[in-house]
C-alpha cells in the first residue's frame, strides 16, 4: 500500500457496528475480490472488496473475514483467513501479511491461513449454534453482475454443504453502516480531496493551446502519486471542444484548441476512499463572455444545491428542487423559454435537453457509493453535488462537482480549497 497506515479503531468499530446488527445464532461471511486476468498469463490491478476492507483494513487477496458473534470460544467471534506466504511466492509476488502484520492493521487477534478455513467454519457451522448465515452480494443499484463473485462462489458452496441452515443477506446491513462516513473515513476523503487539488492546481498551469488532453491525464497521475494515492478513483474524464457534451468521455485522445473548453472530472483515491471532482477550464486560460455566463450559472446551481442539502433533506425532493432552480437559469441563458417550460411534456421536460443527469450521488469506498436513495440525507453522509450545463448546438457543456458532508445544519464541503471561481481559475492559469 502507498498510503499512511490507517488506524485499526477504525476497523474494530467497524466490525462492532456490524455485531449489533446480526440477530442471535448469526456468522457472517466476507471474501476478498478476485484477481482477475486479462489475457495470456496477465491480470487486472487487484482491488479488495470494499465490505471486506471496510471491516478489516486487509487490502491483500484471498483474504476472508467470518464473524461469529455467540460462539462459545470467545477467540473464534472473529476470525480472518489470509493467504500463507511462502519462499516461492514472495520471490514472485513480493511480500505477503504475516498473522501479526495482519493483526495491527485490523484489529483481530486471531489470524488463521486459507488452509484451516474449512475446519474452523465447519466447526463454526455445526457447534457455534449457528442456524442464520449472512453471506455477501455486490447489490448496487447501479450494478449490472455479468461475472461470478469470489462471494457467489462460496453461496453456491455454502447452500451445497450446509443446505439446512437459513440465509440471509448482509449487503444491506453493510450498505446501512457504510451510509454514515466515521471520523476516521471522513479524514481518509479529505486527503484523496487534498491529493485532488494539488493535480488541479498543477494541471491549471500546465494547459495552454496545443497539448492534448493525454497530457494533461499524465500531469495528474504523476501529481496522484507522488502524493501516496494509487492513481486515479475512476477513468479520468479530460474533454476538450465538443467533447465536453458526453457525460463519459474516456478517449483522452484530441489536441486542446484556442477558444475551447476542457471538462476535467478527475479526482484521486486515498487508503481506498475517494474523491470525484469536476472542473470545466479554458484552454487559453480567459472564458468568453458566453462560456462565463454558462459557467455561473452552473455554479449557482451548485450552490443553490448546497444550500438545500441537510438531513431533512429526500434526495429526489432534492433533485426536483435543483431541477426547478436549473429551469429558471436556462431561461436566463435563453436556452429555453417559459413558453417551452409551459409546453412541456411531464416525462420530458424542456431543462432535460440541456441537463440530462442526476445532481448528485452518494461517495466513498465505491465512487457510487452505497447507501438508502429513498430515505433522507443522514449526516455524516457523503455526496458529491455536479450540475452541468451542455449545449451541444454552441460546442461546449460545462460542469461543476464537489464532494459534502452532511452536517446537522447544511453540508462540509471536502473541496471548498479547490479553485472554483471563474475569475480565479483564469487568474491562476494566467500567473507566472
Amino acid at each position: 500500500m502507498k498510503y499512511k497506515k490507517i488506524d485499526s479503531d477504525l476497523f474494530i468499530k467497524n466490525r462492532r457496528r456490524l455485531v449489533k446488527e446480526l440477530p442471535e445464532g448469526a456468522i457472517a461471511v466476507f471474501n476478498s475480490n478476485d484477481h482477475m486476468p486479462t489475457n495470456a498469463d496477465g491480470t487486472m490491478p487487484f482491488k479488495q472488496n470494499n465490505d471486506l476492507f471496510y471491516l478489516t483494513g486487509i487490502a491483500q487477496e484471498e483474504s476472508c473475514l467470518v464473524i461469529c458473534p455467540n460462539f462459545p470460544d470467545e477467540k473464534l467471534r472473529e476470525v480472518l483467513f489470509l493467504r500463507e506466504p511462502n519462499e516461492l511466492l514472495e520471490k514472485w509476488e513480493g511480500h505477503k501479511l504475516t498473522k501479526k502484520e495482519a493483526a495491527e492493521i485490523s484489529g483481530i487477534t486471531t489470524v488463521r491461513w486459507n488452509g484451516d478455513f474449512h475446519k474452523i467454519f465447519h466447526h463454526m457451522m455445526v457447534m457455534g449454534g449457528v442456524s442464520s448465515v449472512f453471506l455477501n452480494t455486490n447489490e448496487h443499484y447501479r450494478s449490472s453482475v455479468i461475472v461470478e463473485t469470489r462471494d457467489a462462489r462460496f453461496i453456491n458452496w455454502c447452500k451445497a454443504n450446509y443446505p439446512l441452515h437459513q440465509y440471509s443477506r448482509v449487503a444491506p446491513i453493510m450498505a446501512n453502516l457504510r451510509w454514515v462516513k466515521q471520523p476516521i473515513e471522513i479524514d481518509l476523503m479529505q486527503e484523496a480531496c487534498d491529493i485532488t487539488e494539488k493535480g488541479f492546481r498543477r494541471v491549471l498551469k500546465f494547459v495552454k493551446p496545443g497539448v492534448m488532453e493525454y497530457e494533461i491525464e499524465a500531469e495528474y497521475v504523476h501529481e496522484f502519486i507522488r502524493h501516496r494515492s494509487r492513481g486515479f478513483a475512476y477513468e479520468p474524464i479530460i474533454a476538450s471542444g465538443a467533447n465536453n457534451c458526453v457525460l463519459h468521455y474516456l478517449d483522452n485522445n484530441q489536441k486542446c484548441k484556442a477558444g475551447d473548453l476542457i471538462l476535467l472530472d478527475v479526482a484521486a483515491e486515498y487508503g481506498n476512499y475517494n474523491a470525484d471532482l469536476t472542473r470545466t477550464i479554458p484552454v487559453s486560460g480567459k472564458f468568453s463572455k458566453r462560456q462565463k455566463d454558462v459557467y455561473n450559472s452552473v455554479l449557482r446551481v451548485m450552490r443553490h444545491a448546497m444550500k438545500i442539502m441537510g438531513p431533512s433533506t429526500n434526495f429526489f425532493d432534492y433533485q426536483k428542487d435543483v431541477e426547478k432552480f436549473m429551469e429558471s437559469e436556462l431561461i436566463s441563458l435563453k436556452l429555453i423559454s417559459k413558453s417551452d417550460v409551459k409546453n412541456q411534456k411531464s416525462d420530458n421536460p424542456a431543462f432535460r435537453k440541456y441537463f440530462y443527469h442526476g445532481t448528485s450521488h452518494m461517495i466513498g469506498l465505491d465512487v457510487h457509493d452505497v447507501g438508502d436513495m429513498h430515505a433522507n440525507m443522514p449526516v455524516g453522509s457523503a455526496w458529491t453535488v455536479e450540475p452541468g450545463i451542455y449545449i451541444q448546438e454552441e460546442g461546449f457543456g460545462i460542469r461543476l462537482e464537489n464532494n459534502v458532508i452532511i452536517q446537522k445544519k447544511g453540508v462540509f464541503d471536502l473541496m471548498k480549497n479547490i479553485p472554483v471561481e471563474a475569475d480565479e481559475i483564469e487568474d491562476i492559469m494566467n500567473s507566472k
